[in-house]
């Protein structure tokens, strides 16, 4: 276990298997602490990739809200989330609507927005009984991990993200866009490099291709950037998977994920994706009262299953335009 030097006096415990942790006494006012300290908490999630700190005591909403403000300066709203999310005030949300066995793998929060959130601020109120961490994993280290042939063709060809809205799986059209307006909807997807295609049922289908690997805006350093297994068909449970394939067939799916040239992505690729997060994660369970910082391109995060109430809020916050996100030409210019 080490300090480190940068932002003293921060005194923050590093361990292999942990993300990095700062204990402090609980201070009577989180939200004026947070503001004093909050260069320094920024330039330790910029060395580490994130930061858990402990004592705070965000046990409220409105004292959690107050210091994710506060360490944030602006909150963003949300955009094209792919589940429902209870909004507790501007940018300040739940934590995914996701089934509490189910596994959420690792990801990058909205990495296939164009403007994406930098950084991801998390506060837990109820920690579960078992489960449910928000683990991390170093974009950097997982790039090193995989396979050169993968990772040379996705930096090729990027990513696609398909998507299919409706009323009775993910999130609906107005909790994605804003809107149910179709003029609208298809305004911001012109606008966001998006192709799209109404279908006879009123229904909305999407495909956006992106990069799988990015440049750190702040370091230069290259990342693994994307969703591709998060949002890929064979992360799902096999029964969810069978459940929706049936339901909806195979090009119906809420979302799923393909190499940029439309080809599909083979189980296998999954899940070495899959093994490589978890070779490279680190966790550290939720307490009641944490924060946790987490640098969004440097650092995926996933959320593990558990056991009993959990409560998390969720803010994002430094909105980054990469200029290497790779946008789909054609979809731009529709």
């Amino acid at each position: 276990m080490s300090s480190s030097p940068l932002a003293a006096p921060l005194d923050v415990e590093l361990r292999p298997d942990r993300p990095a942790i700062l204990h402090v006494d609980s201070p009577g006012d989180a939200s004026s602490w947070a503001a004093e300290w909050r260069e320094s908490l920024r330039a330790q999630v910029t060395q580490h990739g994130a930061l858990l700190v402990r004592g705070l005591d965000l046990r409220e909403e409105s004292r959690a809200g107050a210091v994710l403000a506060g360490l944030a300066g602006t909150l963003m709203p949300e955009r094209e989330a792919f589940a429902p999310r209870q909004a507790y005030g501007p940018g300040l949300y739940s934590s995914t609507t996701w089934p509490a066995n189910q596994p959420m793998c690792m990801h990058h929060e909205l990495s296939y927005l164009l403007e994406v959130p930098g950084l991801m601020l998390f506060a837990c109120l109820t920690a579960p009984a078992q489960g449910g961490a928000t683990a991390v994993a170093d974009a950097e280290a997982v790039l090193q991990a995989l396979p050169t042939t993968l990772t040379e063709r996705f930096e090729r060809e990027g990513w696609l993200l398909t998507r299919s809205y409706n009323d009775e799986i993910g999130a609906s059209l107005t909790e994605s866009f804003g809107t149910d307006d179709r003029t609208a909807i298809e305004s911001y997807c012109r606008a966001n490099g998006i192709d799209f295609t109404w279908l006879a049922d009123g229904s909305l289908r999407t495909e956006q291709r992106r990069s799988a690997i990015v440049r750190h805006p702040l370091t230069g350093r290259r990342c693994w950037f994307n969703q591709i297994a998060f949002l890929n068909r064979w992360t799902l449970a096999e029964e969810v998977r069978e459940y929706l394939v049936d339901v909806y067939g195979e090009d119906g799916l809420p979302f799923n994920t393909r190499y940029g040239d439309g080809s599909p992505i083979g189980e296998d690729v999954v899940q070495q994706l899959n093994a490589t997060y978890e070779e490279h994660t680190r966790r550290e369970p939720w307490q009641a009262g944490d924060l946790l910082l987490v640098d969004n391109i440097r650092t995926a995060h996933s959320r593990e299953p558990f056991t009993g109430e959990r409560q998390v809020l969720v803010g994002m916050a430094e909105p980054r335009r990469l200029a290497d996100c790779c946008p789909t030409p054609e979809a731009s210019q529709r």
